[in-house]
């Protein structure tokens, strides 16, 4: 996937072990105001879902964007995941609408603050992965 992203684009992934459970992406978003950034590919397998993978990936994507001068951070959210987002500070700016073959959806915004800085994870966490294998933020380990 991050070879079809824009120009800038960043891959978070979260591991169990050495297994891959959770992975997003995050970009500038040339066609929205200027300072937009975009999370897109956002996935955490089923199995993973609730133990905190993906609120690691989603705040080290966010603080990448941040540390890059992001202003805003958007993206399409399925509408099951909408709470991950919610507590993340992101919030709805959008009616519901269907993507064809995925589903309910919302989009979903978290405006930056100048002096915010590293939200990190949860201390249970170990650190996540970016595309070229560097720290970043926070993954689950394995139980």
């Amino acid at each position: 996937m991050l070879a079809t992203e824009p120009e800038g684009a960043h891959a978070v992934a979260a591991f169990d072990g050495h297994e891959l459970i959770a992975a997003g992406l995050v970009a500038p978003d040339p066609a929205r105001r200027l300072g937009a950034w975009r999370v897109r590919g956002m996935a955490t397998k089923a199995a993973a879902r609730g133990r905190g993978a993906g609120t690691a990936v989603l705040a080290a994507l966010v603080d990448h964007a941040r540390a890059a001068g992001a202003r805003s951070v958007w993206c399409n959210v399925r509408t099951p995941a909408r709470s991950l987002y919610e507590r993340a500070g992101f919030r709805t700016i959008s009616d519901e609408f269907e993507l064809p073959s995925i589903g309910p959806h919302f989009v979903m915004e978290l405006t930056l603050a100048k002096s915010a800085h590293n939200r990190g994870g949860d201390s249970r966490y170990g650190p996540t992965k970016d595309a070229t294998g560097g720290p970043t933020g926070q993954s689950r380990r394995g139980d």
